[in-house]
């Protein structure tokens, strides 16, 4: 092995079954992406007794939902060329203890104003994470199965958004201070460094940085570890000649295979996020300025809320098995109609159904958008152009609420409706006229070394 050259670490990764050291890290980021859902709702819970107490108006409210999001996009653009820099190990461990630190300040958060200063650097953090996390698994997993490893992280991380919601309805009205302890759960995130130890670099990141003895040692104690558990290994596949090093940064910006996907990838986030946000945020507002009680209004969105697992599984299904692309647009094209429909009824079994199917499909197109991003770049551009569009997505949210309120005040509440339909319906045309396939490039590398395993089945 020419450690001045290649690890081939790409190859020896794919080849590997899914083992222990696999499940540890799926276990890891499970448990970050757990706290990031958790977190991410907290200040929409506790909004209405903060503004009860401060005497802050609801203008006040949207403004600090609105600054969220512009720190998630700061964070997410930080972290993807902190990623590229430090690692994908390192960042990930610290944009983890950020988002956690900064839930803590807001355990002591005086005023308003201070308390939107530290959503938006919690914000930050939680975006971060997440794109990090996303790329970490996507050089980690084997490539025929990345996928599915995707969904399920996001299948466990998710169930953080109701448990928040119970142990807010246990501590909120305990007492005047008591909204502060939902903040305090958001802080538990920092037991993440219980599993710093155990995982391990990129070996792909190791690689492209020109730091190959450290990929060598990584690679070797993966496989190591794999093949005590799973028996002899089979060679992996020789590695492709490799073009030209693109420049890293941002300005790779000037190269196409770098700033076709990131555009790409950004209007697949913004439409997915102005879609979603929209919805999300919105449905129990409007339904209640329609008639329908708050009461039910949040019980209805509450029931809804049951699809969202189940849409992260549905995902873990179908994201190996079938071309992402093609998914991700019949995914797109069902929430545009099922919510569409939602917005045209008030029939309350109805309004659950559709709302069901609302989260059901849109946590599987999340699931899916998160394999599928990564896939469009080479190691040098992934963690950076990954961000990028993730931010610009996140972005997108600091208007949409204002959108969102001109249309149902200007035109109605189905227009609001017909717009969120129509911006899934946008993200889909364009993915399908687009976006490139990718199934093929797994299948070949997982038929690769299918028969590196039958020509070779006693190497190690």
């Amino acid at each position: 092995m020419e450690h001045n050259r290649t690890t081939n670490a790409a190859n020896r990764l794919d080849r590997l079954p899914i083992s222990k050291f696999h499940k540890t890290t799926l276990l890891a980021v499970a448990f970050a992406y757990f706290f990031e859902f958790a977190d991410i709702n907290t200040f929409a819970i506790t909004a209405p007794v903060v503004r009860e107490q401060w005497g802050a108006e609801v203008n006040d409210i949207a403004y600090v939902t609105s600054t969220s999001f512009v720190g998630m996009f700061i964070g997410a653009v930080v972290a993807g060329g902190l990623a590229d820099r430090l690692g994908r190990k390192r960042t990930l461990t610290w944009t983890t203890l950020w988002f956690t630190l900064w839930s803590f300040a807001c355990v002591f958060a005086w005023d308003l104003w201070s308390l939107g200063v530290f959503r938006v650097l919690t914000s930050a953090g939680l975006s971060a994470m997440t794109v990090v996390a996303v790329v970490y698994i996507s050089e980690l997993f084997p490539s025929a199965k990345r996928g599915k490893y995707q969904a399920y992280a996001i299948v466990i991380g998710i169930c953080g958004t109701p448990a928040t919601n119970l142990v807010a309805s246990a501590v909120v009205p305990m007492a005047d201070w008591s909204w502060r302890l939902v903040y305090l759960w958001g802080t538990l995130g920092v037991f993440f460094l219980l599993f710093v130890r155990k995982l391990e670099e990129s070996p792909q990141w190791l690689e492209a940085r020109g730091r190959h003895a450290e990929a060598e040692a990584v690679l070797a104690r993966i496989e190591a570890s794999a093949a005590a558990e799973h028996g002899p290994l089979p060679e992996a596949r020789q590695p492709r000649p490799r073009g030209p090093v693109v420049r890293r940064g941002l300005g790779m910006l000037k190269d196409r295979k770098f700033l076709y996907p990131t555009i790409l990838l950004s209007v697949l986030w913004i439409t997915q996020t102005i879609g979603f946000f929209g919805y999300s945020s919105w449905a129990p507002t409007l339904l209640a300025a329609e008639g329908v009680s708050v009461e039910d209004s949040i019980f209805y969105v509450a029931l809804t809320t049951v699809g969202a697992p189940l849409g992260s599984f549905l995902a873990a299904m179908v994201t190996d098995r079938f071309e992402r692309k093609w998914c991700l647009v019949v995914f797109g094209l069902v929430i545009a109609g099922s919510g569409l429909l939602y917005g045209l009824t008030f029939t309350p079994v109805l309004i659950v159904v559709f709302g069901f199917l609302v989260n059901l499909f849109e946590r599987g197109y999340t699931a899916l958008a998160y394999a599928y991003a990564p896939e469009l770049f080479d190691t040098n551009g992934r963690s950076l152009g990954t961000s990028i569009a993730y931010g610009l997505g996140r972005l997108s949210n600091a208007a949409g609420p204002l959108m969102i309120a001109g249309i149902y005040n200007g035109i109605g509440y189905e227009a609001v409706f017909m717009f969120i339909a129509g911006s899934w319906t946008v993200g889909a045309v364009v993915l399908a006229l687009f976006g490139p396939a990718t199934r093929r490039q797994r299948l070949a590398a997982d038929a690769g070394e299918q028969r590196e395993a039958r020509s070779a089945p006693a190497s190690s």
